[in-house]
C-alpha cells in the first residue's frame, strides 16, 4: 500500500489486497463500493497475472508493492527445484534405516548404529535456528545453493567413506545441508510465490515431503534386497509400475537407486542416489532465479557475527544433543534410571533454559524475537507441527513393522502395503492448499486434521492378525488424509502473521520442532515397542530368549520360533506394535490443541508475509510488514 492511501483515515476501505503497480493509480473505492466487490480478488494465480503488466515471461507477473515476483513459468521451474531439493532430503531422513544391515555388515560396526541417524537429526535440528537467521544477511538464492552443496559434500563423504567414523561424519554434514534446505525451501517460496497463491504450492511442498519420507524405507530396502539378491528386477519392476502413480517419480527413484548395485557398498548406494537430484536442483536454481536482496544487508562481518546469538546457539546444540542421546540410549544401552540417562536429561533441561533466558536477556541478538513468541498462531503452529510430524513418524516406521511381523510380507510389500496411507497424505496435502488458496484461510483445514487424524490413528490401534485387507486400507486413507490435511497450516500461519522480516525465523522455528519431533518419537516408539515386547516375553516360554526376539527382523520371525508358538508369539508381537500406534494416538488427539490456537487469518489479506486480522469490515491500514492492506473478514 502506499503512502498515498495509508495516509487515509482508518474509516476508508482499503483497496483490495491483490491490486497490483499497474492498477494503483485507481480512485479509493467509496465505503458502499466496498461491500459490493467481490471477496475474491486475489483467488488465483491467474486473476494476479491478468492485473499485472502484459504477459511476458521476461517480465515479472505479478508486483506487491515493493515485492515484485518472478513471471509464472519460471514460478514453476524454480518450485520443481525446491521440491526436488525436499525430495532428496526427506526421502534421506528414512532410507538410511534400510542401509544400517549392510552398512554395520562392511563396517563391523554395530555398536555405532545408533549414531548413523542420531548425527543426522542432531546438526539438523541444532542448526535450524541459525541458519534460518543467517538467510536475512544474503540473498537466500545463494544460501540455499550452499546448503544443497553442503549435502552433497555429506552425501559423497558417505559415498566414499572407508570407515564407520567417516559415515557418521557425513551424515552429520548432511544433517546441516538438511536444516538449510529445509528452512531455505519455503523462504524461497516466499520470495517467489505470492501469498494469495502460496497454499496451492505449499500443498504440492508437504505432498512430496510426506511421500519422500514413507517410500523411503521402501526404495533402500527394495535396492538392498536386489544387491543380496533375495528380490529379482521383476519384482523391481512391479514396485516401479506401482510407485510411477506417486509424485516425485517413484519408478526413477527405484531405478535410479540401483545404479551399480552391485559393485556399491552400503553407505555409497544410497548416498550416491542423492548426488544427481542434488546436481539437478542445483542447476535450476542457479541458473533460473533471480537473487533477491537480503533482509539485512550491508553488515559487516563483525556485525553479522553479533547477530547469529551464539550464546543462545552455544546452549541450544548441546541441549538437543543431550535430549535426543537419552531417548536413543534409554531402556536400551542403559536403564531409564541409570546415572547417564539421568544426567543427560538435566543437563538438556539446564541448557534449555539457559537458551531460554539468553532470549529474553538479549533481545537485541536473540535467535527468537520476542515478536515471534508473543504470537498465538506461531505458538500454536509449533504444537500443531510438532505433533503430526512426531505422529506421522511414529506410524511411518511402524506400519512396515507390522506388517512384516503379523501379516509375514517382505520388506518391499510391507511398503507397497502403506501406498494407501502415501496416496492419502499426497491427496490431503494439495485438497488443503487448494481449499486455502480458494477462501484463503488454513484454519478450517487444521481443523479438518484435527478430526480426521485421531480418527484414523485411533483405529489402526485396533489392528490385530485377523485384521483384514479392507480394514487396514481404510484406516491408513484415514490417516493419510489428517496428516495431509494439517501438515502446512503451521508453515502458512508463519508466512501469514508475520511481518517479513520475521518470516525466515518463523519457518525455521516451524521446521525446527517438525524435525525434533520426529527425532524423538521414533525413539520413543522403539522405547516403548522393545519394553513392551520384553515385558510380554519374560513370563512367556516362547522357546527363545527376550533377547533373541528383540534381535531378530520383523521377517525373519517365523523362521526362527517353533509354529506351535508362532500364534503366541504374534499376539505379544501385535500388542507390542500396538502400544506405539497408541504413542501417535495420542500425539494426534493433542494436534487438536494447537489447531484450535490458530487464529482466523487469510493468506488473501495481502500479498506478502504478514496476513490480515480478524474484524467486519475491510479497512485501510499500515501494516508492520509494509507490503499491503490487511483484507479482514
Amino acid at each position: 500500500m502506499d503512502a498515498q492511501h495509508t495516509a487515509q483515515p482508518t474509516t476508508t476501505p482499503a483497496i483490495a489486497s491483490n491490486m497490483t503497480d499497474a492498477t494503483m493509480t485507481m480512485p479509493v473505492e467509496k465505503p458502499e463500493q466496498a461491500h459490493q466487490r467481490p471477496d475474491s480478488l486475489a483467488s488465483s494465480e491467474a486473476e494476479m497475472e491478468k492485473q499485472a503488466s502484459p504477459p511476458s515471461d521476461l517480465k515479472p507477473s505479478v508486483s506487491n508493492g515493493e515485492q515484485v515476483f518472478p513471471p509464472f513459468r519460471q514460478r514453476v521451474i524454480v518450485m520443481v527445484a525446491i521440491l526436488l531439493a525436499v525430495f532428496l532430503i526427506a526421502l534421506d531422513r528414512t532410507i538410511i534405516a534400510t542401509a544400517i544391515p549392510k552398512i554395520t555388515d562392511e563396517f563391523h560396526s554395530l555398536n555405532d548404529i545408533g549414531w548413523y541417524g542420531s548425527a543426522f537429526m542432531l546438526t539438523t535440528c541444532g542448526f535450524q535456528l541459525l541458519l534460518g537467521r543467517v538467510y536475512t544477511f544474503y540473498s537466500p538464492k545463494y544460501i540455499f545453493m550452499i546448503m544443497i552443496l553442503v549435502f552433497e559434500l555429506g552425501s559423497a563423504v558417505c559415498g566414499s567413506a572407508p570407515n564407520s567414523i567417516a559415515v557418521i561424519i557425513g551424515r552429520a554434514i548432511q544433517g546441516v545441508g538438511s536444516a538449510g534446505i529445509v528452512s531455505g525451501a519455503i523462504i524461497l517460496m516466499v520470495n517467489t510465490i505470492p501469498l494469495a497463491a502460496r497454499p496451492k504450492y505449499m500443498g504440492f511442498f508437504g505432498a512430496t515431503f510426506g511421500v519422500a519420507s514413507v517410500i523411503g524405507p521402501l526404495v533402500g530396502k527394495s535396492t538392498q534386497l536386489f544387491q543380496s539378491g533375495q528380490v529379482t528386477s521383476a519384482d523391481l519392476r512391479q514396485a516401479a509400475r506401482l510407485l510411477r502413480i506417486l509424485p516425485g517419480d517413484g519408478a526413477s527413484t527405484v531405478s535410479l537407486a540401483c545404479i551399480n548395485n552391485s559393485t556399491l557398498a552400503g553407505a555409497n548406494l544410497y548416498s550416491i542416489v542423492n548426488l544427481p537430484i542434488g546436481g539437478i536442483a542445483l542447476a535450476i536454481i542457479a541458473f533460473i532465479l533471480k537473487p533477491t536482496p537480503p533482509q539485512q544487508g550491508g553488515l559487516t562481518i563483525l556485525q553479522q557475527i553479533g547477530k547469529l546469538d551464539l550464546l543462545g546457539e552455544l546452549c541450544l546444540l548441546p541441549s538437543i544433543i543431550c535430549l535426543l542421546l537419552a531417548l536413543q540410549w534409554g531402556g536400551s544401552t542403559y536403564r531409564w534410571l541409570d546415572p547417564v540417562i539421568i544426567a543427560l536429561f538435566v543437563v538438556f533441561a539446564l541448557l534449555a533454559l539457559a537458551f531460554i533466558l539468553v532470549q529474553i536477556l538479549m533481545p537485541e541478538t536473540a535467535t527468537i524475537p520476542a515478536s515471534v513468541l508473543k504470537s498465538r498462531s506461531m505458538l500454536a503452529g509449533m504444537w500443531l507441527t510438532f505433533c503430526i510430524a512426531s505422529a506421522m513418524l511414529t506410524f511411518t516406521y511402524f506400519l512396515p513393522t507390522w506388517f512384516q511381523a503379523i501379516k509375514g510380507t517382505s520388506a518391499v510389500q510391507s511398503g507397497i502395503d502403506t501406498i494407501p496411507m502415501v496416496l492419502a497424505l499426497v491427496v490431503g496435502n494439495i485438497s488443503a492448499g487448494q481449499i486455502t488458496g480458494r477462501i484463503g484461510y488454513y484454519t478450517s483445514q487444521a481443523y479438518a486434521s484435527a478430526l480426521i487424524l485421531p480418527i484414523g490413528a485411533g483405529l489402526i490401534t485396533t489392528f490385530t492378525p485377523s485384521t483384514t485387507s479392507s480394514a487396514w486400507i481404510g484406516y491408513q486413507v484415514l490417516l493419510g488424509l489428517g496428516i495431509g490435511f494439517g501438515m502446512q497450516q503451521g508453515n502458512l500461519a508463519a508466512q501469514t502473521v508475520l511481518a517479513r522480516r520475521d518470516v525466515p525465523i518463523g519457518v525455521s522455528l516451524m521446521m525446527f520442532w517438525q524435525n525434533l519431533g520426529g527425532a524423538i518419537f521414533v525413539s520413543v516408539g522403539q522405547n516403548v515397542f522393545e519394553s513392551r515386547l520384553v515385558s510380554e516375553l519374560v513370563n512367556r516360554d516362547i522357546g527363545l530368549s527376550p533377547g533373541q526376539i528383540v534381535n531378530t527382523g520383523a521377517t525373519e520371525l517365523r523362521s526362527v520360533v517353533p509354529a506351535e508358538k508362532l500364534g503366541e508369539l504374534l499376539g505379544i508381537y501385535n500388542d507390542a506394535v500396538r502400544q506405539v500406534f497408541v504413542v501417535g494416538t495420542i500425539l494426534a488427539c493433542l494436534a487438536a490443541l494447537g489447531a484450535a490456537g490458530l487464529e482466523w487469518r487469510s493468506v488473501k489479506g495481502k500479498q506478502g508475509p504478514g496476513g490480515g486480522k480478524p474484524a467486519a469490515v475491510v479497512v485501510s491500514e499500515k501494516v508492520e510488514g509494509g507490503e499491503g492492506a490487511a483484507e479482514t473478514v
